[in-house]
């Protein structure tokens, strides 16, 4: 059984009481997940509540695991007090980053949009969709690439196409993100600087594993997967390999004279 200390156990109450009244309140609760900055939804305060929200049981149970796996020993090692705000300054932090990654790339497709507008030609029709392949059907846009090329006076054709670029850069900036991950894997980080010969038993790998080996391929699979993520893939995998940096630096300052490692 694990042997919860009383800040990951609030933690987990605090996470799991959102989670419900999310899923059962009239709206949701829709305006403490964090949305782009420059979307009408965004508000200051979601760089906070977006780490207490989820988007399904598969999503909140993963976080939770983890909190309650990797988060006792370092409350035991920092006290509860300390534990939690580094919990709450990786989640912080990590929405920040991702956000203003994001603003780049909104800011870019917008860009991108008023291009093709001033000359729609499939050179940056072409451009466009290597840009957000990863929230493109490749290959439905390759057919209209084409269809573009041969038939570049279609007026229609490009209405058309300038309407699905605006609907997806609107749909893009007013997509929410949601989840503890950030905070998480600024704890993982944590615990494998702090705790890196601890062996642990991870599905589906067939073999026990150390923490300082996990953690490092685990953050190297999350950037993989940021950089060449694929369609319909909606993990914030770069808010992921943000918490793991926002925790490597809070650590690094907080333990820069400690000598011994378990």
């Amino acid at each position: 059984m694990f042997q919860l200390t009383p800040t990951v156990r609030n933690l987990l109450i605090a996470n799991v009481v959102f989670f419900l009244l999310a899923n059962t309140l009239p709206g949701g609760l829709g305006l403490l997940a964090l949305y782009p900055v420059g979307s009408e939804f965004f508000q200051p305060w979601q760089f906070l509540t977006y780490m207490f929200m989820h988007g399904g049981i598969g999503h909140i149970f993963s976080n939770m695991f983890g909190l309650m796996v990797f988060g006792p020993l370092l409350e035991q090692r920092w006290g509860g007090q300390r534990f939690l705000i580094f919990w709450l300054i990786c989640g912080l932090g990590s929405g920040m980053l991702y956000s203003g990654l994001r603003f780049y790339e909104i800011s870019q497709m917008r860009h991108n949009i008023e291009v093709f507008q001033q000359d729609p030609s499939d050179v940056h029709l072409q451009d466009f969709a290597e840009a957000h392949a990863q929230q493109l059907n490749e290959g439905a846009f390759d057919a209209v690439v084409r269809q573009l090329h041969a038939t570049p006076d279609d007026a229609g054709l490009v209405q058309g196409i300038l309407n699905s670029m605006q609907e997806l850069y609107e749909r893009s900036l007013n997509m929410p993100m949601v989840g503890a991950s950030g905070a998480l894997f600024g704890v993982l980080f944590a615990f494998a600087y702090l705790f890196p010969n601890t062996t642990l038993f991870i599905f589906p790998l067939p073999v026990p594993i150390k923490a300082k080996y996990l953690v490092p391929l685990y953050g190297l699979y999350e950037l993989y997967s940021g950089v060449n993520q694929t369609p319909g893939d909606n993990v914030a995998h770069f808010a992921h390999v943000a918490g793991l940096l926002v925790g490597f630096v809070l650590v690094m300052l907080w333990e820069r004279n400690r000598k011994q490692f378990y």
